[in-house]
């Protein structure tokens, strides 16, 4: 053993160009420095032996792929039943096509990320968009760092922050769903009254079954929701919903004695669960004055453009709720956020609160009011 390398392994020379041989778990691994120099392998052993230190050699790492963080993902996602697969779809879409699919791990730097943002940001990519983007990378790599796949310290140590400044404000007032319900198809305008007065995903509305619901309590609770939280509706207690439910099991018993079938959701097409309605949703906000048709030049449809969305039916329910002055937390729990900040991301605003506020400033004597004044006038800046 040569002064330089005593317990650390050894270096040897093979062919003109010296070689590195170490000991890791009980296994001996062995590396060329590629350099001709042995200060340059020595160099290369003492490095290796730091990060042995630190918990493996540095090669490790390097064998993970982009490919395999979305492995760990996928995984992640069939073992907690989560949803928004076709979102991580979307986004790691995205994510490969600037890192590559074959992309060591360990190569993703914050510049790196940077630089991405800045390049979805060129190609007109919505904020929102690409903060889904990142949360996926994130996630994947969280998920290595626990399992072990990646170590702390080969994962990046911060993500850029990106803020969303393209969240949707749309509310529908009740003329406005009204007209919405009445163009759709009797089916899906049902699900359409079901979120005006729930403020629920559209996919739990679709998802919903008839044992979810418990018609002599008048009660609907389902286990397994976005968040992760089991929700509870009391929809007895309203009875536009009670109605709506009543209406659809009448459907249901109809459809089930003349097929023969047992039809399982509450909300179907003659006993087929309804699985989209973009289409017909597109033609009845045009019908309703929320949308428009786009066509050519003979006159041809191309697309249709809508002012609304099924999924505003939740920040309108939550406004609706507020107005009625629920408290926020009762909001929360009706319609399945799960978090203060996700809330208040749908700028739901107390109206009340505003208006009372407002109210006193006018009921204020206006000598009190310019008495005040004359204070802070006096007072000084501070």
């Amino acid at each position: 053993m040569k002064r330089g390398t005593r317990g650390m392994g050894r270096v040897y020379q093979r062919g003109g160009v010296w070689w590195i041989a170490y000991y890791h778990d009980g296994r001996k691994h062995r590396e060329s420095s590629g350099s001709s120099r042995r200060p340059d392998a020595v160099a290369l052993l003492k490095r290796r032996h730091e990060e042995l230190g630190k918990g493996r050699p540095v090669r490790e790492a390097e064998k993970v792929l982009l490919t395999d963080l979305r492995a760990l993902i996928d995984a992640d996602y069939q073992l907690n039943n989560r949803r928004s697969g076709r979102r991580i779809d979307l986004s790691w879409s995205h994510l490969t096509a600037f890192f590559g699919e074959k992309e060591k791990a360990v190569t993703i730097t914050a510049p790196r990320l940077a630089a991405y943002v800045t390049t979805r940001n060129e190609e007109g990519a919505a904020s929102a968009t690409i903060r889904n983007e990142l949360a996926a990378f994130k996630r994947a790599f969280t998920l290595a760092r626990k399992s072990g796949t990646l170590l702390p310290n080969e994962v990046p140590a911060a993500f850029p922050t990106v803020r969303a400044t393209n969240a949707r404000a749309g509310f529908f007032e009740r003329d406005e769903h009204e007209a919405v319900r009445a163009a759709l198809p009797p089916d899906e305008g049902d699900v359409a009254e079901f979120l005006f007065w729930s403020g629920w995903r559209k996919g739990e509305a679709l998802g919903l079954q008839w044992r979810n619901v418990d018609e002599a309590a008048g009660v609907i609770r389902i286990e397994h929701t976005k968040s992760g939280e089991p929700r509870t509706l009391p929809y007895g207690a309203l009875p536009a919903l009670e109605a709506l439910i009543a209406h659809r099991r009448e459907l249901t018993d109809a459809v089930q004695k003349a097929r023969g079938m047992v039809v399982s959701h509450v909300f179907h097409r003659n006993g087929e669960p309804i699985v989209t309605f973009y289409r017909s949703w597109a033609k009845a906000c045009v019908s309703a004055g929320l949308g428009q048709d786009v066509r050519d030049a003979e006159g041809r449809l191309l697309r249709r453009t809508v002012a609304r969305i099924p999924h505003d039916y939740r920040r309108s329910a939550a406004r609706n709720l507020s107005r009625a002055g629920v408290p926020e937390r009762v909001i929360m729990q009706l319609c399945g956020w799960k978090t203060r900040s996700v809330f208040d991301r749908y700028r739901i605003v107390a109206e009340r609160d505003l208006a009372e506020g407002l109210a006193k400033l006018a009921e204020a004597p206006p000598a009190a009011a310019t008495a005040r004044v004359e204070r802070l006038k006096k007072a000084g800046p501070r």
